[in-house]
């Protein structure tokens, strides 16, 4: 078997332009890759990478062409400081869709939505 490096996610969607704004606005993400008018874009998300691209795309295997339906995913951000975090995306104005709180399993955490109707959980683990 191949040794795994690591796994990256992507999101068949009209909304890869909302989707590049919000998640360099929320979580200062770099552009890695930026497609000819914008069909698609690859972002680093922290050490992780994260994709949106158009649907429909003719050169494209009918498996990458349907769209994101808008349920049933989410996403996970692990960071240091959890409180800051929510003060600082709160400023910013994003809408906290599940509030600051702490969970018997030891995390702490706070989620808000992406515009493709992805949960973006932003997570401290506790000791």
């Amino acid at each position: 078997m191949a040794t795994i490096r690591k796994l990256w996610s992507g999101v068949v969607t009209d909304k890869v332009a909302e989707s590049l704004d919000f998640y360099v606005r929320y979580f200062n993400s770099e552009v890695i890759y930026e497609g000819e008018d914008l069909w698609v874009v690859v972002l680093s998300v922290g050490e992780s990478e994260l994709g949106f691209m158009k649907p429909g795309l003719e050169f494209q295997s009918s498996l990458f062409q349907a769209p994101f339906a808008g349920q049933g995913l989410w996403f996970t951000v692990d960071v240091d400081d959890v409180d800051a975090e929510y003060e600082r995306i709160r400023a910013l104005g994003a809408p906290i869709e599940v509030s600051l709180r702490d969970e018997p399993w030891g995390d702490r955490h706070f989620s808000i939505l992406d515009p493709n109707g992805i949960g973006v959980d932003i997570v401290q683990r506790l000791e």
